[in-house]
C-alpha cells in the first residue's frame, strides 16, 4: 500500500508541476509585461503560487473533510491508529501541503527569469 501511496503522490505532483508550468507558458506574456512596468520578483512569485496553490489547499481541505467523513468506515482497517488521530492527520496534511508547494516552486521560479523584452516580443 506504502508503494501505490508513493506512485499515486508522484503522479499528483508531476501532474500539478506540469499545470503549473503550462499557467506559466501562458502567462509568460502578461508576467513579462507585469515585470516591464516594474512589478517586484515577489509580487510575480505571489501571483504565480496564488493561483497555484489556491486549488492545492481546496482539495486538501476538501480532502481532509471526506477523510473525516470515512473515518467509521476505515476504522476496521487501520492497525496501531486511530482513524481521527489528530497528529496522523495533521502531519499528513503539512506534508501533502509541502509536497504541492513545492512542486509549484519550480514553475514559479521559473516565471522570475522571464526576460520582459523577449516575453513581449513573443506572439
Amino acid at each position: 500500500m506504502a508503494a501505490f501511496a508513493v506512485a499515486a503522490l508522484t503522479l499528483a505532483l508531476v501532474g500539478l508541476y506540469a499545470v503549473v508550468s503550462s499557467l506559466v507558458e501562458e502567462r509568460t506574456r502578461e508576467i513579462g509585461l507585469r515585470v516591464a512596468l516594474g512589478a517586484s520578483r515577489a509580487a510575480v512569485l505571489d501571483s504565480v503560487l496564488r493561483q497555484a496553490l489556491g486549488p492545492s489547499f481546496i482539495g486538501l481541505m476538501l480532502g481532509v473533510a471526506i477523510a473525516l467523513m470515512v473515518a467509521p468506515i476505515t476504522r476496521r482497517l487501520l492497525y496501531g491508529v486511530e482513524p481521527l488521530d489528530p497528529v496522523v492527520m495533521l502531519v499528513a496534511a503539512v506534508a501533502l501541503a509541502g509536497a504541492c508547494t513545492l512542486a509549484c516552486l519550480v514553475p514559479a521560479h521559473r516565471a522570475l527569469q522571464i526576460d520582459p523584452l523577449v516575453a513581449l516580443r513573443t506572439e
